[in-house]
Order: C-alpha cells, then sequence, then structure tokens
C-alpha cells in the first residue's frame, strides 16, 4: 500500500495536481480514493528523520508542509 500512496504522490507532483510544498490537505484533494488514516499520518510517517525509521520520502520544510525528496524512490 506505501508504494501506491507514494507513486500517486509523485504522479500528482509531477503532472501538477500537487504544488510543493504541500500539506495533508493538498495531499488529500490530489489524490483521492485513500482512508482518511492515510491522509493524515503518510506524510509524517516517512518524513526526513522520523522516529521509526521508516524510508524517508519526504522532507518537513514547514510545519505541516512536506516536498518529495528527490531523486524519487520505487520508480517513481
Amino acid at each position: 500500500m506505501a508504494h501506491k500512496v507514494y507513486k500517486a504522490i509523485v504522479t500528482a507532483v509531477k503532472n501538477g495536481k500537487l504544488k510543493e510544498p504541500f500539506t495533508s490537505k493538498d495531499f488529500k484533494n490530489a489524490c483521492s480514493g485513500f482512508g482518511n488514516g492515510t491522509y493524515k499520518a503518510f506524510l509524517h510517517k516517512h518524513s526526513v528523520g522520523n522516529p521509526d525509521s521508516e524510508t524517508e520520502l519526504f522532507k518537513r520544510v514547514k510545519p505541516g508542509r512536506f516536498k518529495c525528496v528527490k531523486p524519487y524512490k520505487y520508480g517513481a
């Protein structure tokens, strides 16, 4: 599931549907179809320096605002 969510975000960024830096709300508006918990937690869970050592896919640039870590991962 994580790769599916991540690929949806990267696709939305690449096609201009999701502008960086983005919020969880922006993510939800650009990438519909995931559960509410995904929108609330995914960006934080996979941000650089996360406490659980999850894959670092996003960089927090301001409180609640994120950019994708580049280069993109997983062939996205």
